[in-house]
């Protein structure tokens, strides 16, 4: 293995158009450190023999994505949800997967405050059969623009509040810049997360300018406005030395050759290594 690709770990959904063989296939053979697998790849399949799969490409299996969207209207759909997340903790177990980065959910028309309590009550419900399958759960915060459907989580200190006050081993949060770039309070949170024990994940891409789409239109390191030099930096003071996850959801990238486009995250990568190196000798 490249010992400066050791931390990179890539998300599958970073290259969507391959499937699971082929992300572990090229990610193994770059020397690509870890993968965080989507559920939407491993659908149908035999879920040991996918992490014999992983294995034997060389990669640590570092998260599965994704559990969540807690809040309904009806008692029975928040129910439901809650059910869907005990599979996925299965799904987690047998894969052996470490961490479930939880997309937290929001409904429509319903308050945030309410959809934020109905959050609070599914995690918890959770929690106990995460920790009896060593799975932990991460709370990851969406940009606000995702607000109405998608998480009613939009900041950092939102999540660690919850992690905070959930008390359980088991939840921590998942810090993506892409979310979280803007938030004037971000470095702050960052540090009470690391000093909390509770920075489980993070997830590294950029945002573009312009954004063609503000889901499918991510970035590469170094391609858009984020400083994610500095908050790299704030990351390893906060105590977190785990994998740099790139998760990049682009309809151009996606469109394009996927060796090449693989090529270009790794050489990106290195860059951004290199410019915290010398940050560091400064």
């Amino acid at each position: 293995m490249n010992n400066d690709l050791e931390n990179l770990c890539i998300h599958t959904i970073t290259n969507k158009p391959w499937t699971i063989d082929e992300c572990l296939t090229h990610y193994g053979k770059a020397g690509i450190g870890g993968v965080s697998i989507w559920r939407n790849v491993v659908e149908g399949r035999n879920l040991k023999e996918v992490s014999r799969m992983v294995r034997a490409e060389g990669l640590s299996l570092v998260s599965y994505v994704r559990g969540g969207f807690f809040p309904a209207l009806e008692v029975s759909d928040r129910q439901e949800a809650i059910d869907e997340n005990f599979r996925i903790i299965d799904e987690a177990y047998e894969l052996g997967a470490p961490l479930i980065v939880l997309v937290c959910g929001a409904v429509p028309g319903q308050a945030l405050e309410i959809s934020r309590g109905q959050i609070l009550d599914g995690i918890a419900a959770c929690l106990d059969h995460a920790s009896e399958a060593g799975v932990k759960l991460g709370i990851e915060p969406l940009h606000p623009m995702y607000s109405d459907d998608r998480s009613a989580i939009n900041t950092l200190g939102l999540a660690n509040n919850m992690a905070i006050q959930l008390d359980h081993d088991a939840i921590g949060v998942t810090l993506d810049v892409y979310h979280t770039w803007w938030d004037p309070n971000l470095e702050k949170e960052i540090m009470r997360s690391g000093t909390n024990g509770k920075l489980f994940s993070y997830h590294i891409c950029d945002w573009k300018t312009p954004t063609m789409d503000l889901l499918n239109d991510r970035g590469i390191m170094g391609e858009g406005c984020i400083d994610l030099k500095g908050l790299a930096s704030v990351v390893k003071k906060a105590g977190f030395h785990g994998f740099h996850e790139v998760e990049i959801f682009s309809n151009h990238y996606w469109e394009s050759n996927q060796n090449k486009y693989l090529d270009q995250i790794i050489e990106a990568w290195r860059r951004l290594q290199e410019l915290c190196i010398e940050e560091e000798e400064i």
